[in-house]
């Protein structure tokens, strides 16, 4: 696994914008999660996949024995790589926005889109204000810092079109002669950081808000089926004990009204023919005498 990786990152060694990095670096690939801890430290998240120590120009990442959380080993590299580049240019001046946002950027993590339109947050909470308010995103659980690295890839994609023909050299020059990136962005593209900011957060909101509500009444219609089709079948099975009880009712009371019935007919008829005398001894002896 560390060859192919070193391969794949000779193979790609300079990032957008920035001049070839000449620094050395060492790259841990951490056999097991328990080393990985130990290697990052307690500060580093659980979520984590890698994470780069620039300071040290050290990476420390997982191997093969991650899961498939930790994502394609070769883009986790090249995002921490580019994280390296942006401080051995810049040192500390990108805020961590930019910073997530230029790794992202450079690794070529398009899946970032994916997650803004499905961000359920996105259509509750809105954009964010302001790209520094990303920061305590990047600090949440896994769900809220997926959402805060996807604004910030947007936000830097957004601004390296700005653009087209230099992307973010000339921007990069500018922020390092100054050491202010609202200046960088006016002499770089003709715009404040403030206003970029304003028309990055329009962007982002007509690009993703509508996808984002499609996708989340799509889960709100599973999720109410989900909920629903329990009380129905309850329902269902309900009725079908009150229409058997009914049905039971209505043969008792037919079968009662059948009897009722019979009884009063009988009853009729005994009233209606009495039973004929019977003939006396005197008037049998007078027609045997006639007879005679």
């Amino acid at each position: 696994m560390a060859h192919a990786l070193l391969d794949e990152a000779g193979r790609s060694d300079s990032f957008p914008g920035l001049p070839r990095p000449r620094e050395h670096v060492l790259i841990a690939i951490a056999p097991d999660s328990r080393r990985f801890r130990e290697w990052t430290g307690a500060s580093a998240p659980d979520w984590g996949a890698a994470i780069a120590i620039p300071d040290e120009h050290r990476i420390v990442m997982q191997g093969s024995g991650a899961g498939s959380g930790a994502g394609d080993p070769r883009s986790v590299l090249r995002h921490e790589l580019a994280h390296l580049a942006l401080h051995e240019q810049l040192g500390a001046l990108p805020p961590r926005w930019f910073d997530e946002g230029y790794a992202g950027y450079s690794a070529g993590e398009w899946s970032r889109d994916e997650v803004l339109s499905a961000n359920l947050g996105l259509v509750l909470h809105g954009i964010p204000a302001s790209l520094d308010s990303l920061e305590d995103g990047f600090h949440g659980g896994a769900s809220r810092a997926s959402g805060a690295y996807a604004l910030a890839y947007r936000a830097v994609s957004d601004m390296a079109a700005l653009d087209p023909q230099r992307g973010l050299s000339l921007f990069f020059d500018y922020w390092k002669q100054s050491g202010s990136m609202d200046v960088a962005m006016r002499k770089a593209f003709g715009i404040t950081q403030s206003g970029f900011e304003a028309d990055w957060r329009a962007r982002t909101m007509r690009r993703y808000g509508a996808l984002a509500v499609l996708a989340n009444l799509s889960l709100l219609f599973a999720l109410l089926a989900f909920l629903l089709l329990p009380l129905l079948w309850v329902r269902r099975r309900r009725d079908a004990r009150r229409m058997t009880a009914l049905r039971a009712i209505e043969a008792e009371s037919e079968r009662v009204s059948h009897t009722t019935a019979l009884d009063a007919l009988l009853s009729a008829a005994l009233t209606a023919s009495p039973p004929a005398p019977a003939p006396s001894a005197g008037d049998g002896s007078t027609r045997t005498d006639q007879s005679r």
